[in-house]
């Protein structure tokens, strides 16, 4: 690796690992890292925080329902089995999955890591199975950020997200969420954007 080589030291153990592994095996005949990153572990995100909001009345009216529904007391099998409070289970379920989304942002959030390399951006996602996302440089336009008062912030870029699909010029929003130094990403997520234009002659205005 070239000095270039610009690792995050503020990653999880599992990103530290085995995910930069993955990213290794990744890269290309003459393809070098310039940047990775892993997003701020945080519980409480744009996303995470509007499904924890909603699962508040949620749980809460299932619950009433449910126990209104059993008239408000443990049922008493003595009587036979009474089916009809059962009904409100599966949405009291469906109320505590949502409750607990900030916790699965959080090891969402440990189990990623970010990268750009001279030739592409990439993202890598982990669990039982690895997720790896390219984005050539032609793929990158409308970059934009949203930066915090600490310097950290959210890249998003609209990206072509399948062959069929720019045929029709559909794009999906992507980007790089919860990074240190966003100012510094975004410029470099822009040099590899233009880098392509060189190449191409200059992309015609989107």
């Amino acid at each position: 690796m070239d000095s270039g080589y610009d690792y995050e030291r503020k990653s999880s153990e599992a990103s530290g690992g085995w995910l930069r592994e993955m990213l290794e095996r990744e890269l290309e005949s003459g393809e070098r890292v310039e940047w990775t990153g892993n997003p701020k572990a945080r519980f409480f995100t744009p996303s995470s925080v509007g499904a924890f909001l909603f699962a508040i009345p949620w749980t809460g009216f299932a619950v009433f329902w449910t126990f209104g529904a059993a008239g408000f007391k443990l049922p008493d099998f003595s009587k036979g089995v009474d089916f009809f409070p059962l009904f409100g289970l599966p949405f009291i379920f469906v109320g505590l999955a949502m409750l607990s989304t900030p916790l699965w942002s959080y090891k969402r959030a440990k189990r990623t890591l970010y990268a750009i390399t001279n030739k592409r951006a990439i993202t890598l996602q982990g669990g039982r199975s690895i997720t790896v996302k390219s984005y050539m440089p032609d793929d990158l336009f409308d970059i934009y950020r949203k930066e915090r008062r600490d310097g950290s912030g959210d890249i998003f870029f609209n990206s072509w997200s399948g062959a069929s699909e720019r045929m029709n010029e559909a794009n999906s929003l992507s980007g790089f969420l919860g990074v240190s130094g966003v100012r510094n990403v975004e410029q470099r997520l822009r040099k590899l954007s233009e880098e392509a234009d060189k190449e191409d002659g200059g992309r015609n205005e989107r």
